[in-house]
């Protein structure tokens, strides 16, 4: 370790560094997606909900890698994983969100009817299950109710939570 950069320092790089990188991943598939004429707000759009959690493992084995032969203590490596998941999170729903700006309302609305549609032909799957009428009918109200703000909360919520679901794991076995 040198003696001229501080562990926060550190643990502030490495997540801002993975973090930036998963969002900017992130982001770059979406626009992929609706360059190539995809739908770019559909279900293709969770083949990426795994980016933020790899960064988050990956950030804390580079800590781990950087603090040798101590390694970087539970805090600091719990801290970076939380951190490169709220970054990466958030940097993701921002270019959701100003992708569907980008797009328009009919890219969200065409997205809403495909999404729509997946949900109306699985209807038969909802009503086997016992109370699935009401969750089925509560899909149905909450696709409804979907445009670019939804969408950017749903990407942020769906990452993040995934992401803080394994920096506490991997902070534990990276820690040292």
């Amino acid at each position: 370790m040198s003696s001229e950069v501080s562990p926060n320092t550190v643990v502030l790089r490495t997540a801002l560094r993975f973090g930036v990188g998963a969002g900017v991943l992130c982001t770059a598939w979406i626009a992929g997606l609706l360059l190539l004429g995809n739908d770019p707000f559909g279900p293709k759009r969770l083949m990426v909900i795994f980016v933020p959690p790899l960064a988050v493992i990956a950030s804390q084995w580079f800590l781990k890698r950087y603090f040798q032969p101590e390694g970087p203590g539970l805090k600091r490596a719990i801290g970076t994983g939380v951190l490169t998941a709220v970054i990466a999170a958030s940097l993701s729903g921002l270019g959701v969100y100003g992708l569907a700006q980008v797009a328009g309302p009919e890219q969200v609305e065409k997205s809403k009817a495909a999404m729509l549609k997946i949900a109306e032909g699985s209807r038969a799957d909802f009503l086997r299950q016992p109370g699935g009428k009401e969750q089925y009918e509560r899909t149905i109200q909450g696709l409804r109710a979907v445009n670019a703000q939804g969408l950017a909360a749903d990407d942020f919520m769906k990452k993040l939570l995934f992401g803080l679901l394994l920096s506490f794991p991997g902070g534990i076995f990276l820690r040292r």
